[in-house]
């Protein structure tokens, strides 16, 4: 690699880091032996998979030059920062070169859109169809849809693509005219309807023959930014919960505010990412994905934000206090996934094991259920703890409450002992 390519690589992997769309590849494409690498199951991204492993990727943008102008976007048009671009044969290579040195599993790609949308989705096409064509390249590969871009680009870049996102950014189309003039709802929710079409049109092609090939097989994604807005958390929870259900996305990821362009006055005076929202807002996320849970449960009128202090699922449940204690050996599975301290693995459990018998507080804790947090919301065989009824939603509150500032408290500890 030369000296002028290393300088470009750090300037556009810079650019691209604010993109938090990256995602396990969630699709499975084994090596042959007529071609490199693979894409796994379980995950492509800095993090730890499913399985316990550390995968990574190349995370880069093809030109941090970009036409548009928005407000949040380190990379806006009225910038003045180090601009560059890459060309797609050089992406290409390093994503060879890079994978031959056990450096990555993948590439995620995104670029600002320069002379139009057509011809920024043309070169990122270009380049994953010149991996999976010409170098033979069965890793995984998650390109941007650049809002704009004509139907048969979208398509053909999901023909060599694992996953395609296109971000939305701003929860309310009001407020993304207001930082982003240049943008607007229709041309991000097009692609996205072209890419979930494309995929149901996959699928039953390959029912009939087996041998098509695959379109975009691990799904499309999407960011919003958190707090840049005064957006209020049901506001984007319901679109998330929109975007789940109308698009069939498979993650919808979000972002704390970053405040790289604190000049903008049309933007929050904040000094740090709302980090704890953006914890919360995954957790109920989660709770809307895999606890049946619905949005007007986790957050409504009365409390349209989630609780900083609690995570969302203890929050219902001190809401809600007339729906417990629960029995575990007579409820159904759906009220089991809204007991706090229960997931979806240990209900599974609970439902299972009672066919042959009575369900007791020791067999729980075998079952991962955390007690130190369930048992105040169920009844089953010998459990003798008071329950929400007797302590009360307040004084419950207040109990777990204690325990979180206790654990801040010790970790703080912990760090000032290492040091």
């Amino acid at each position: 690699m030369n000296a002028n390519t290393l300088e470009k690589l750090k300037i556009l992997a810079n650019a691209a880091k604010y993109d938090v769309s990256c995602s396990s590849s969630g699709t499975n494409r084994p090596n042959s032996g007529k071609g490199i690498g693979n894409a796994s199951a379980w995950g492509i991204c800095h993090s730890f998979a499913e399985d316990g492993r550390c995968v990574s990727l190349l995370k880069i943008m093809l030109t941090n030059y970009c036409q548009y102008d928005c407000a949040y976007c380190v990379n806006r048009r009225s910038n003045d920062i180090q601009r560059t671009a890459l060309s797609p044969s050089e992406i290409v290579e390093l994503t060879i070169e890079f994978y031959r040195r056990n450096y990555i599993e993948g590439l995620f790609l995104s670029s600002g859109v320069v002379k139009s949308p057509d011809h920024t989705q043309a070169m990122l096409t270009k380049i994953a169809r010149e991996l999976r064509t010409v170098h033979k390249y069965n890793g995984y590969i998650h390109l941007k849809s650049i809002p704009g871009a004509s139907p048969e680009l979208i398509r053909e870049a999901g023909l060599y693509a694992d996953r395609l996102s296109v971000n939305i950014e701003i929860p309310t189309e009001q407020n993304l005219k207001m930082l982003a003039p240049d943008k607007d709802y229709s041309t991000v929710l097009q692609p996205m309807g072209i890419i979930r079409q494309g995929i149901l049109e996959n699928k039953e092609e390959r029912r009939k023959y087996r041998s098509s090939p695959r379109f975009s097989p691990a799904g499309q994604s999407t960011q919003l930014i958190i707090g840049a807005t005064s957006d209020n958390d049901r506001q984007i929870l319901d679109l998330a919960s929109g975007l789940y259900q109308k698009q069939q996305l498979k993650r919808v990821y979000y972002s704390g505010f970053i405040p790289v362009n604190s000049y903008d006055k049309r933007l929050p005076a904040l000094t740090t990412p709302p980090l704890v929202r953006e914890n919360r807002l995954y957790q109920a996320d989660w709770l809307l994905r895999f606890y049946q849970f619905r949005v007007d449960e986790i957050v409504n009128d009365t409390h349209p934000d989630l609780d900083l202090e609690l995570d969302p699922k203890l929050s219902y449940a001190l809401r809600n206090p007339w729906l417990f204690p629960i029995d575990v050996n007579k409820a159904d599975y759906e009220m089991i996934l809204r007991i706090p301290g229960v997931g979806v693995k240990s209900a599974q459990l609970i439902i299972s094991a009672r066919r042959y018998g009575r369900v007791s507080s020791w067999q729980l804790q075998k079952m991962g259920v955390v007690m130190k947090r369930a048992r105040y919301f169920i009844t089953c065989n010998e459990l003798a703890s008071p329950t929400i009824n007797e302590l009360k939603p307040e004084g419950l509150r207040r109990l777990f409450t204690e325990q979180v500032n206790e654990k801040k408290k010790d970790k703080t500890y912990g760090q000032l002992k290492l040091w």
